[in-house]
């Protein structure tokens, strides 16, 4: 055979050989993406967790239909959530549990939001330290009936002035939450139906627990007056102080009959 033909053949032998090599090379890769494709998808753990059904307001009442179980990254679980593996009768434990705080539909049930139930729901309702008062409304002094529980209010006295045919008003308690509207059911002329407040309950300090009781008692009216949302932050212990004069913090008011100040049954006449 020729020298010619020899290179020809070994050039070919050497670039067939590189060829299969490079093959090998090329598949042994392709080999590997699917292995770290496979670890970037895998799942994370998951655990049972309590959650709504529905939006459910300040006062409703939990049950079977309105919570169910739904699985929850293990990762995102906090201090507060109930867990099946926790608390696996939690549907049946909470049945009828009033709710403290809103809860929206999908939001896991934290148990702060929610009390046990029995037979002293606006007990659980109520923070520490603070009372629940009620006072009579109407639609004209309760904002048209649009005040719901939750709402802040100012409680605003109007009562008559010493001159004919003019009154006085003033903001005697302000900001304060409304925990509670009792309402009954109006018929109108026309055969319908609305829903009517007749009293509110709301939440104050034991200072304005007094100041509210003066209030009721001196008032010709009390008329509350819808807060908007964004002043929920406020302060909303302020109250008309000059009604809580007495010694041991409890309220004096001066009744003055026929220029006499009347003091135990004694009328002393004014200078």
């Amino acid at each position: 055979m020729k020298p010619a033909r020899l290179m020809i053949l070994a050039v070919a032998v050497v670039a067939a050989g590189l060829a299969g090599l490079l093959a090998m090379r090329l598949a042994g890769t392709r080999n590997v993406v699917p292995q770290q494709v496979a670890a970037v998808v895998e799942k994370e753990a998951t655990v049972n967790v309590l959650v709504a059904d529905s939006n459910l307001p300040v006062g409703a009442r939990l049950n079977q239909k309105s919570i169910h179980w739904m699985a929850w990254p293990q990762g995102g679980v906090v201090k507060g959530f109930i867990t099946e593996a926790d608390r696996p009768d939690a549907l049946k434990d909470l049945d009828g549990a009033v709710v403290r705080l809103p809860i929206f539909e999908g939001e896991p049930i934290r148990e702060e939001k929610v009390a046990d139930s029995n037979s002293h729901i606006l007990s659980s309702l109520l923070p520490s330290g603070k009372r629940a008062v009620a006072t009579e409304i109407s639609v004209a002094t309760g904002a048209g009936g649009f005040i719901l529980p939750n709402d802040r209010v100012d409680v605003i006295m109007v009562r008559k002035g010493t001159e004919a045919q003019k009154f006085t008003t003033e903001t005697v308690l302000s900001n304060v939450r409304v925990l509670a509207v009792d309402q009954q059911i109006e018929e109108k002329q026309d055969g319908t139906k609305s829903v009517v407040g007749t009293t509110a309950t709301l939440e104050l300090t034991p200072d304005q627990t007094k100041v509210l009781a003066v209030a009721q008692q001196m008032a010709d009216r009390l008329t509350l007056a819808l807060r908007s949302v964004a002043d929920a932050q406020q302060p909303d212990t302020a109250a008309a102080d000059y009604l809580l004069t007495g010694d041991n913090g409890g309220a004096v008011v001066q009744v003055i009959k026929s220029g006499a100040i009347v003091t135990n049954g004694t009328a002393t006449k004014t200078p």
